[in-house]
């Protein structure tokens, strides 16, 4: 969240989407850290919709919202928020393409998408396998990724880590694809 802070910070009063919410943990590190006017959470796994939507973390409950759904056909409009905001997600997804891409739909121009992602050298550690599943197939690296992002109309600020395991960072939407 520091990293995030310092490069972007998302401004007090956006509207916040979290791809892979989980048991929305987030959901009250967002309304502390950024002030959000809106927050969906949103997941894949009707049971961590549940949890998520069954915590109560502050006054402000009432602006969060946790929604069942699929990160590769968001179930918003065009242009519905002003941050996106992915932990880990994107390399999950079976068309991780088609992730990114509505992740740059529901972006408002001048949006951000804030992520964390992991590349294949770290999740085909044989250790790593057995705590969570990964796909296999059509995965992604480095330049992949970052191609992935500037084709959809996602601009990569500068500043952003990136190692052989991972990649951090901020990207601006700036253009339509």
């Amino acid at each position: 969240m520091s990293y995030f802070r310092a490069t972007h910070p998302i401004p007090p009063g956006a509207r916040v989407l979290e791809i892979g919410c989980g048991d929305g943990g987030g959901a009250g590190i967002f309304a502390r850290r950024f002030a959000p006017s809106l927050y969906h959470g949103l997941d894949v796994d009707p049971a961590m919709v549940k949890v998520a939507a069954g915590r109560r973390q502050g006054p402000d409950w009432d602006n969060r919202l946790f929604v069942l759904g699929d990160a590769e056909r968001l179930p918003y409009p065009d242009a519905a928020f002003d941050a996106v905001v992915n932990f880990g997600i994107i390399h999950h997804l079976p068309d991780w393409r088609r992730g990114v891409a509505e992740v740059a739909r529901v972006l408002r121009p001048g949006g951000a998408f804030y992520f964390e992602e992991i590349y294949p050298p770290l999740y085909a550690n044989p250790l790593f396998r057995i705590i969570l599943a990964h796909p296999r197939e059509n995965r992604f690296h480095g330049p992949e990724f970052r191609a992935a992002l500037a084709d959809e109309g996602l601009t990569l600020l500068p500043g952003f880590h990136e190692s052989c395991l991972f990649i951090l960072g901020v990207a601006i939407k700036t253009a339509r694809p």
